[in-house]
């Protein structure tokens, strides 16, 4: 509305300076080769009337000489012009939209899921809801961004979700899910409201602090997602250790294999490539045998998997020099201090210091407010508080803050300072990612596509959970009942849920396993899963 409110001021204004400025013309017109004098309020009338096509004639007497019939025929073709270009451009969307004033308040969609609620975690939902093609719904007590969602041919409805009959009129009854994004305390009365239109429903509820998340439960929702929880907990097992360091604990024979992780920069020939059309990896003589892949840890990635800035790949071979790829690698903390510093205490750095804790790992904790908890009080962005926490003999630096500009600002002060420590950052925006990493960070998870991709797993059937905390475990064991059969044959991947990265034959360790690789008797394998798929591999492979 207020965009019209401008529109239509700025057409007045353009219809009185047209009118005025041929009011003045149209009397010097008259005075200059008619030799009649008539006043500025006379002339206006005429303007008028010769514009609007209302009627004139008190003036033709004196249109005699051709420069005044120039003017009128000029007044009368502008008029015409203005009344063919004002309709389409203005009114008829004018009268379109008042027709549309109100944006719609119910739909008939059926086995659809209802999102209460927008914003940029619900967008990474929507684009995987899309993706599976399962039909969705936003629900919003905000007008524009009803009609901004729409214009963007995004299914949208105005309504309160925390009253029952807004999900009636969203068809509630036939729906498959309800996700409640709203806050913390309205979320409870969302959820409420949904069960009483259907009790059905599956309910998943956004619980930003962990303190407030059992009232979601007690209020009715099926499932939880604690996106700063799992987002912290990700970032403290990153600091805790690497994957080329839990790959490396792992090898128990001496070789020259190394173990590295690359970040995938922005000008790398990798961008774009997948792994199987690639064969830059061959020519070095390296195998890919895990990496990071849009927030999720993926171990032995198929030749399908896309490539793109900001990967982080887990790369094994005998190569020498990595550098024509473009890839920086990331710090391996070897004999680095078992310490880290930790920035920020809010929900996020608090699930951070809890994983450091229950991972034994030494920490300080920074912060701007005094508060229990913190060990060092001050700026992050400040040399000097940076220096008091020793980030030089850290093995990371873990930034949990609240505001993506002050965090990509600590990322350079931090570089500068230490350029040896593994800076783990989160991120508000994913559109912020590709600055920290340009800025230096190491490993950054982004909020919105944790939490999002939380979301799409518990709504899509056969959707794998993400697990940005990277409970992945190596696991190796001797496997006497598959040998003489290849990694084809026995499948161990699709039987278990772990893959083998690695074989132990020897003195040497083989990380380039195709289908075709028989296993022989005395191989030791390494496997990589969660805990329960590294327990299945074992009893599988006995």
């Amino acid at each position: 509305m207020n965009e019209w409110r401008r529109r239509i001021a700025l057409t007045l204004v353009a219809v009185a300076s047209i009118v005025v400025s041929y009011a003045v013309v149209y009397q010097w017109t008259l005075a200059t080769f008619e030799g009649v004098e008539i006043t500025f309020f006379q002339s206006v009338q005429t303007v008028v009337e010769v514009l609007t096509t209302a009627g004139f004639g008190g003036d033709t007497d004196h249109w005699n000489h051709a420069a005044v019939n120039l003017l009128v025929i000029a007044m009368n073709v502008s008029a015409v012009l203005f009344v063919f270009l004002a309709l389409p451009l203005f009114a008829v969307p004018m009268f379109r939209e008042a027709l549309e004033t109100e944006p719609p308040t119910s739909s008939r969609m059926t086995n659809h899921v209802i999102i209460c609620g927008h914003s940029a975690r619900d967008d990474v939902l929507s684009e995987e809801l899309e993706d599976a093609d399962v039909p969705y719904l936003y629900v919003e007590d905000d007008r524009e961004e009803v009609r901004s969602l729409r214009e963007q041919g995004i299914e949208a409805v105005y309504g309160d979700t925390e009253q029952v009959a807004t999900f009636e009129a969203v068809n509630a009854a036939e729906a498959r899910a309800v996700v409640a994004d709203i806050d913390d305390e309205v979320n409870p009365t969302v959820i409420l409201s949904a069960m009483r239109a259907n009790p059905e429903l599956q309910i998943v509820s956004v619980a930003r602090d962990t303190d407030v998340a059992p009232y979601h439960r007690i209020a009715g929702a099926n499932q939880l997602v604690e996106g700063p929880q799992v987002l912290g907990e990700g970032l403290g097992m990153r600091a805790v250790t690497s994957f080329a360091e839990k790959f490396r604990a792992y090898v128990d024979v001496e070789t020259e294999l190394q173990v590295t992780e690359l970040l995938v920069e922005e000008n790398s020939m990798l961008v774009g490539e997948t792994l199987g059309d690639t064969t830059v990896f061959d020519e070095l003589d390296a195998t890919v045998i895990g990496g990071w892949f849009d927030g999720k840890f993926v171990v032995s990635p198929g030749p399908e998997t896309t490539i793109e800035e900001n990967s982080i790949l887990l790369v094994a071979g005998h190569y020498e020099d990595l550098s024509e790829l473009k890839a920086r690698p990331l710090p391996t903390h070897g004999d680095d201090p078992e310490r880290v510093v930790v920035c920020g205490h809010g929900v996020v750095g608090r699930a951070v210091t809890e994983t450091l804790d229950r991972q034994e790992i030494d920490y300080d904790v920074l912060d701007v407010d005094p508060h229990a908890g913190t060990d060092i009080v001050g700026d992050v962005t400040d040399p000097s508080t940076l220096a008091e926490a020793d980030v030089e003999n850290a093995r990371a630096a873990v930034l949990a803050l609240d505001e993506d500009t002050t965090t990509i600002f600590a990322t350079l002060v931090l570089q500068q300072l230490a350029p040896d420590l593994e800076i783990i950052a989160r991120v508000h925006d994913h559109d912020n990612v590709w600055k920290l990493y340009n800025a230096g960070a190491d490993f950054v998870l982004s909020m919105s596509v944790v939490t999002g991709k939380l979301l799409a797993s518990h709504l899509i059937d056969g959707k794998e959970i993400l697990t940005p905390q990277a409970e992945f475990e190596f696991v190796r064991t001797k496997a006497p009942a598959l040998a003489g059969r290849t990694l084809a044959e026995v499948d161990v991947r699709s039987k278990t849920n772990c893959t083998i990265v690695a074989v132990e034959r020897g003195d040497d360790l083989l990380t380039d396993l195709g289908g075709d690789f028989e296993i022989e008797a005395d191989d030791v394998l390494i496997g990589s899963g969660s805990a329960d798929a590294t327990e299945e591999f074992v009893e599988f492979v006995h």
